[in-house]
C-alpha cells in the first residue's frame, strides 16, 4: 500500500524533494528548541538532521540542494541585513568604533590560525574556508567559501564537498568552546555578571538624557513678540515649545512656529533637562502649573509615517501648521524619542507626537499615513527589488592583485551589502524597505533553515567517515583553536587594560563570532538583554569580514 511513497522520488521528484526538505526542516527545528540551561542549537539543529538523512543516501539531485541552499542563503542575509542595516553606520562611530575594530581583530586572527594550523596538520587546502565558517559559526563564510571554490578549475566532487564537512565538525564545537571561554573569562576576572549588568544599565541611565516637559511663564523683554521658532533657535536648539496661553487669556492654544510670544505668555516646553534648564535662563521662570491639562481646545496625538508622500521630508518641509494648525513635537525612532527638530527627516515606521484640536490632528493623520495595516506588512517589490541588486552586486568581479581569480562578495556578500544600505536609506521614490520585526525573523528563520537542509543532506553520505576519520579529529582540535585564542586574547585585553563591563565583552565576543548561542548564554548570566546591544554593533560588519575572509582563504590556498 505503501508503494507510491517509495517510488516518489522517480514518480514525482519535485513533491519528494519538497516534502523532504520540509521533514528535514520540521526535525531539525524541534531538536533546535530542545535547550539545556537555556542554551540551544536553534535552527543549527536542521544541519545536523539533514546530515543523519544524508546517510541514507543522496535522496536530492545536487543542482536543486544547490539551488535551495543559495536561496535560502539569499533570503538569510538580506533581511538581517534590512534589520541591522539602519544602526550599521552610526555603529561604526564612537564607542562603536571601538568595538568593530576589536571584532576585527576577531576575524583576522581566525582568518590566520585557520590555515597555520591546518598547514602544520597537512590537511587539505579546500577545507580550510569550510573550518573558518565553522570555527567562526558564520555560515554565511562557509557559502561564500563553496561559491569561490566552486569557481576554481578542477575540482572534483569530493573535495568541493570538504568545506560543509569541515564546517559541520568544528561548528558544534566552536560553540562549546565560546560558552567554555566566556565562562573562564568570568571566573579569571572574578566577574559577577548580575552586578555587571546593573552597572551598566546605571552609566547608560546617566548617558540618556529623556525628553522632559516643563511649565514657563515668559518675562524675558528680549524674547517679547519674537516667534517661537526664533526664540528656539536662539536660546538652545532642540527645545520645542508644544502649547502657549497668552496673557491674560484662560484658553491653551497649540504653540506654531509662527506663534509670537509675549511678557506673561505660559508656555510648555520640551527637551532634555540640560537644554530646559539653558531655555529657562533666556525665557523667565518656572511654574507648576501643568498646561496639559489646562482648558482649551487642544490636545495630542500619536500618529505613524506610512505614507510614502511624506518620508524623507522634515517637519518644515511638511508645514502641517500652515495647513492644519498642527504642531509636530516629538518623533519616536525604533526605542529613541527626540525633539522635532527642523532638520530631522521623516522615516517609514516614525511615530511623531503632535499637537492641534481633534479635527486638525485628523487632518495631520491622513497626511501622515497613520496605517497599522502598513505597518504590519511587508513590501515585496521593493524586497525582490534589493535581492536582484544584491545579487548584481555580489557578482561583480573584483580584481585583486595576487589572486588568481577575481574576489566576489557572491550570494552572501552581495545581498548583505545591498540590504545595509536600504536599509539606512529606508527609501528610493515610492519604494520603502520595511519589513515588520516578526516578518523579518520568520524570514531568516526560513532562509538559514533552508539552507542548513541543502547542505547538512548534501555533506551527509560523507559526514560519519569525515568525522570518525584522523582528519576529523584533526578538524576538531584546529577549529577549537581557531574559535578560542582570538576570544580568549580579545577579552583578557578588553577586560584588563580596556576595563570592559562585562556586559559589553559578552555581546562583543558574541557578536564577533555571529554566535546566537553565545549572545541567549551571557543575557543569561546578566539576567539581562542589554549584550544585545554590542552584539548588534558589530554583528555585520563582522559577517561582511568573514565573507571576504573566507573567500580570500580559499583564493589564495586552492586558486
Amino acid at each position: 500500500m505503501l508503494d507510491w511513497l517509495f517510488e516518489l522520488p522517480q514518480t514525482s521528484p519535485v513533491a519528494h524533494a519538497l516534502a523532504l526538505l520540509a521533514l528535514v526542516c520540521a526535525a531539525g527545528m524541534a531538536v533546535g528548541s530542545v535547550k539545556m540551561k537555556g542554551i540551544g542549537l536553534g535552527s543549527s539543529g536542521v544541519l545536523f538532521v539533514g546530515v543523519f538523512v544524508g546517510q541514507l543516501g543522496q535522496p536530492i539531485d545536487k543542482p536543486t540542494l544547490n539551488f535551495v541552499k543559495e536561496f535560502g542563503l539569499v533570503l538569510f542575509v538580506f533581511a538581517m541585513g534590512l534589520q541591522l542595516g539602519p544602526g550599521f553606520f552610526a555603529s561604526l562611530r564612537s564607542e562603536g568604533l571601538k568595538l568593530n575594530v576589536l571584532a576585527a581583530v576577531l576575524v583576522i586572527s581566525a582568518g590566520v590560525l585557520a590555515p597555520l594550523l591546518s598547514w602544520i596538520a597537512g590537511l587539505d587546502r579546500a577545507a580550510v574556508g569550510g573550518l573558518f565558517a565553522g570555527a567562526s559559526i558564520n555560515i554565511p563564510a562557509l557559502g561564500a567559501a563553496q561559491q569561490s571554490l566552486a569557481t576554481l578549475p578542477g575540482m572534483s566532487a569530493e573535495r568541493l564537498a570538504l568545506p560543509a564537512l569541515a564546517c559541520a565538525v568544528s561548528y558544534p564545537a566552536a560553540i562549546v568552546g565560546s560558552l567554555a571561554t566566556l565562562l573562564l573569562l568570568k571566573v579569571l576576572f572574578r566577574i559577577d555578571p548580575v552586578k555587571e549588568a546593573e552597572t551598566y544599565a546605571n552609566e547608560r541611565r546617566r548617558s540618556f538624557e529623556p525628553l522632559m516637559r516643563r511649565t514657563l511663564v515668559v518675562q524675558n523683554a528680549e524674547v517679547d513678540g519674537v516667534a517661537v521658532d526664533e526664540v528656539c533657535r536662539r536660546l538652545a536648539e532642540g527645545i520645542v515649545i508644544s502649547r502657549i496661553r497668552p496673557a491674560g487669556e484662560a484658553q491653551v492654544r497649540a504653540a506654531l512656529h509662527g506663534t509670537r510670544l509675549g511678557i506673561g505668555d505660559v508656555l510648555l516646553a520640551v527637551g532634555t533637562a540640560k537644554l530646559l534648564d539653558r531655555f529657562e535662563r533666556g525665557i523667565g521662570r518656572r511654574t507648576e502649573e501643568d498646561l496639559m491639562s489646562a482648558p482649551g481646545n487642544i490636545t495630542f496625538r500619536r500618529i505613524a509615517v506610512t505614507s510614502s508622500r511624506v518620508i524623507g521630508k522634515t517637519a518644515n518641509q511638511l508645514d502641517l501648521e500652515s495647513k492644519y494648525g498642527v504642531e509636530i513635537t516629538r518623533i519616536t525612532r525604533g526605542d529613541v524619542e527626540m525633539t522635532a527638530v527642523p532638520g530631522l527627516r521623516l522615516q517609514f515606521g516614525d511615530v511623531v507626537q503632535a499637537v492641534g484640536n481633534d479635527e486638525q490632528l485628523e487632518k495631520a493623520a491622513n497626511e501622515l499615513g497613520n496605517s497599522l495595516k502598513k505597518l504590519n506588512e511587508t513590501q515585496f517589490i521593493p524586497l525582490f527589488a534589493g535581492i536582484f541588486l544584491g545579487v548584481l552586486v555580489g557578482s561583480i568581479p573584483l580584481v585583486v592583485p595576487g589572486l588568481s581569480n577575481p574576489l566576489r562578495l557572491g550570494l552572501a556578500g552581495g545581498p548583505l551589502i545591498v540590504a545595509l544600505a536600504l536599509g539606512r536609506i529606508g527609501h528610493i521614490g515610492s519604494l520603502v524597505w520595511h519589513m515588520p520585526l516578526s516578518a523579518n525573523h520568520a524570514f531568516r528563520e526560513f532562509g538559514i533553515a533552508l539552507f542548513f537542509a541543502a547542505l547538512g543532506l548534501a555533506a551527509g553520505d560523507q559526514f560519519v567517515a569525515a568525522v570518525f576519520s584522523p582528519q576529523g579529529a584533526v578538524w576538531l582540535f584546529a577549529g577549537l583553536v581557531t574559535t578560542i585564542v582570538p576570544l580568549l586574547a580579545v577579552g583578557i585585553w578588553s577586560r584588563a587594560i580596556d576595563k570592559m563591563n562585562f556586559v559589553t565583552l559578552g555581546g562583543l565576543l558574541a557578536g564577533g563570532t555571529t554566535n546566537p548561542p553565545a549572545l541567549t548564554f551571557v543575557n543569561n548570566l546578566c539576567n539581562s538583554e542589554a549584550p544585545s546591544l554590542a552584539y548588534a554593533t558589530v554583528y555585520p560588519l563582522t559577517t561582511v569580514l568573514r565573507i571576504l575572509v573566507a573567500q580570500v582563504l580559499t583564493l589564495v590556498l586552492c586558486g
